[in-house]
């Protein structure tokens, strides 16, 4: 029998590929890295504060074009890493500026590739489950894409989300590349266990909802004549964004299943300010000890509560190891960073990996994987906050959640809650006693 030089070929190239993928992807993060170590023992000889700051913006610039062509260049993965890291609470001004383009710049697979995906995975054909089907996709994104489509006997419309083929072996090698390089940077600089999983299936099939992208606010507020610097336009962000704190914060805290995709291409504003997310491909379900604790630690970073923040990271089981004097204090710090939405007075964006900073000060050695979704969600909400330039505290939105929720699980004491004036989440507190009207029990 003659060799299929062809089909060896074939096979060769497709067992290359993850290697050939993670010697790209080592090549270009080492670059980035030690370009910054390099700059950092630089710029520390440059006294002048002004001209230091010129020199880290320049530096910022130069990375994020090498970030931006690594995501651009890669895909799959990367385009989910770019929705992370551009975020303007948490990364550079520079890679905000050039990421947040990536976000829905996805390569679309061929109608033909996504009739063969979803009738292997459904076990039909697209005519006999579908009245129509939209084979130009909606969007295109790192996992998956979404063709509008109709149910056959339904009369409203769906979106089917399908994910791109090969997807998965390849997210697979840029996630143990990752893991490898988070461990690298967790052993030689940033003491944080960095590590978190999610899961997704290959077809969904989702209601159709319409409504205005938040990326696109701005200019729907232009487009309807409202002034964009006026206080109409102030009192819609102010809305939009109470409406998705809320959400949050009844999903994680309330119910403890909530989305776990956090980003601004997912989010949708209809019916005036109302809010609508997309895309429940990744959902986490929160265990009941990991939802209450917390909401304890929602509470202590409320109340400004250094001890029971404390508490919170231990019940919670984050383990740190304090580098500096001052444990408590820092420690609490990195609570506000890493959980609540507030920027200190003066600061525009945040610099949680700086000299001066309490991941620094404090090393974290272990992170529940559960948790990452919610500290993502944090840094969701706040990086709209500073979009839309409105500071503000979830913590102290959520307090009233938080209490309802340990109310119902009965931890609630009497000292712990704060007398709220017009309650409207049913909390009545007295000096006697205290009655929570959700759980109708009586302490």
């Amino acid at each position: 029998m003659p060799l299929d030089f062809k089909d060896i070929q074939e096979k060769i190239s497709v067992g290359f590929k993850p290697w050939h993928r993670s010697f790209q992807f080592w090549v270009r993060a080492l670059d980035i890295y030690t370009d910054y170590k390099v700059f950092q023992v630089r710029v520390n000889f440059e006294k002048d504060e002004k001209k230091a700051e010129a020199m880290w913006e320049r530096q910022h610039e130069h990375a994020a074009d090498k970030v931006y062509s690594m995501c651009s260049d890669m895909g799959g993965f990367f385009l989910k890493l770019a929705q992370i890291l551009g975020k303007p609470d948490l990364a550079p001004a520079a890679w905000v500026r050039r990421l947040v383009t990536l976000c829905d710049q996805a390569p679309a697979t061929p109608s033909n590739m996504v009739q063969l995906v979803i009738e292997e995975e459904l076990c039909k054909n697209v005519d006999e489950m579908f009245e129509r089907f939209e084979w130009s996709p909606i969007g295109s994104a790192s996992i998956a894409q979404v063709h509008r489509a109709r149910l056959k006997g339904d009369k409203n419309d769906v979106v089917v989300k399908v994910q791109h083929p090969g997807v998965q072996d390849l997210m697979m090698t840029d996630l143990r590349n990752m893991k490898a390089f988070a461990l690298f940077i967790q052993k030689t600089d940033v003491k944080f266990d960095f590590f978190s999983k999610w899961r997704n299936r290959r077809v969904l099939v989702m209601e159709y909802i319409d409504g205005v992208p938040i990326l696109n606010l701005g200019d729907e507020i232009k487009k309807r004549g409202i002034n964009p610097d006026g206080k109409m336009a102030a009192a819609a962000k102010q809305n939009i964004l109470k409406s998705l704190t809320l959400a949050y914060g009844q999903m994680i805290l309330k119910s403890g299943f909530f989305h776990a995709d956090p980003h601004p291409g997912n989010i949708l504003i209809c019916n005036g300010s109302g809010v609508a997310l997309l895309d429940y491909g990744q959902v986490k379900d929160l265990p009941n000890a990991l939802r209450l604790g917390y909401a304890n630690l929602v509470l202590a970073i409320a109340d400004n509560d250094h001890a029971r923040a404390s508490e919170g990271f231990r019940e919670l089981g984050i383990d740190t190891l304090s580098l500096c004097s001052n444990e408590q204090a820092e420690l609490f710090k990195l609570a506000q960073v890493m959980f609540d939405t507030k920027l200190p007075p003066g600061v525009k964006v945040l610099q949680p990996f700086s000299d001066d900073s309490s991941i620094k000060k404090v090393a974290v050695q272990a992170f529940p994987e559960e948790l990452f979704s919610v500290l993502r969600t944090v840094q969701l909400l706040r990086g709209l906050s500073v979009g839309l330039g409105i500071n503000y505290s979830c913590a102290e939105q959520w307090r009233p959640i938080a209490e309802e929720a340990l109310c119902h699980a009965g931890r609630l004491k009497v000292e712990d809650m704060k007398t709220r004036e017009g309650s409207k989440h049913g909390i009545v507190v007295s000096t006697r006693h205290t009655t929570c009207h959700s759980c109708n029990k009586l302490k």
